[in-house]
């Protein structure tokens, strides 16, 4: 039986914060503020309110995505380190009561960073495949997170400013899906396993090959679905900067005007939810048709690279 996902929901909080103000916040130099705003297309990012709570944000999308219905499984990918107060049993818990939820399983994925939420789908893949499934369970894989804990956070050298935002989608068999799952892969290049700690020369050597990398991944998980690249539609990406893009759509030969980046200006970069976000922009002003088939990427520090190939089905 294919697997398949739902529509994906996407909530952001109700405060944006020019990228530039974020900056100067984080005492970054002007060549580089110029750089992100002029250059990579930054210009505003989403941030929680005073009086707004990231939970609430994360549960608000998990309640869009399960549109009434429940799940058997809750997988939460996220980048940052849960502040100590969430790390304790309360707050799966609470999370789940609160997304009627009581009874799932709930597990975090965290250490691949933006990596993490589409490798939660992949998880939800081989959950469902799993022997002695059930075919009418479903899983809620849920992204995202709380850029705006600080300033310096946020702000990724040479790459990207962060912000708030939760998404979710529902992963299951059957029928009635939005999208069907075609194939996927994942790698990891340990020589940067540093990360924020990487030395300028690490840095250079990151940002030299980390496009190939890219191109490798998805290469592997369009044959895993019997594709090559010129056969897919759409790149639904990670939204880091237009830079990074240009260079991939290089190496890649896939034309620019079929990587998404519409979003990459109001929302800057939402860590593992970049691609659920770009797939649910995409899809709601009308780019995506049925038959289109499209990849999925994330790239996560450490470095971690993930894409999910999947096809777009008639409503």
């Amino acid at each position: 039986m294919s697997v398949g996902l739902s529509r994906v929901a996407v909530r952001l909080p109700s405060w944006v914060e020019p990228v530039d103000d974020i900056m100067v916040r984080a005492g970054r130099p002007v060549t580089e503020r110029k750089m992100f705003t002029k250059v990579y297309g930054l210009r505003d990012i989403p941030s929680l309110a005073p009086d707004e709570s990231y939970e609430d944000v994360l549960v608000e999308a998990g309640r869009a995505a399960l549109a009434g219905g429940t799940a058997d499984l809750v997988l939460y990918g996220h980048t940052m380190l849960m502040a100590e107060t969430d790390l304790c049993a309360e707050f799966p818990d609470r999370l789940r009561a609160r997304l009627g939820l009581s009874d799932a399983r709930f597990y975090g994925l965290s250490h691949i960073n933006c990596a993490s939420v589409l490798r939660g789908v992949e998880y939800a893949r081989m959950y469902l495949a799993r022997p002695g499934a059930s075919g009418s369970e479903r899983v809620l894989v849920l992204g995202g997170d709380q850029g705006s804990v600080g300033d310096d956070a946020r702000v990724i050298a040479g790459t990207t400013v962060s912000g708030d935002c939760a998404a979710g989608v529902i992963v299951h068999n059957g029928q009635s899906a939005r999208y069907r799952y075609l194939g996927g892969a994942g790698g990891r290049d340990a020589r940067f396993h540093r990360n924020i700690r990487m030395t300028k020369e690490e840095n250079a050597l990151f940002a030299k090959v980390c496009s190939a990398q890219v191109v490798e991944t998805v290469e592997r998980a369009a044959a895993s679905a019997g594709m090559t690249l010129d056969q897919l539609d759409w790149v639904l990406p990670h939204l880091n900067n237009k830079m990074f893009w240009r260079t991939f759509s290089i190496q890649s030969g896939i034309p620019r005007d079929k990587i998404c980046l519409d979003l990459m200006p109001e929302t800057g970069h939402s860590f593992g939810a970049d691609a659920l976000m770009a797939m649910e922009h995409a899809d709601r002003v009308g780019r995506l048709r049925p038959g289109d088939r499209c990849a999925m990427i994330a790239i996560g520090q450490g470095a971690y690279f993930q894409s999910t190939i999947i096809e777009v089905l008639a409503d």
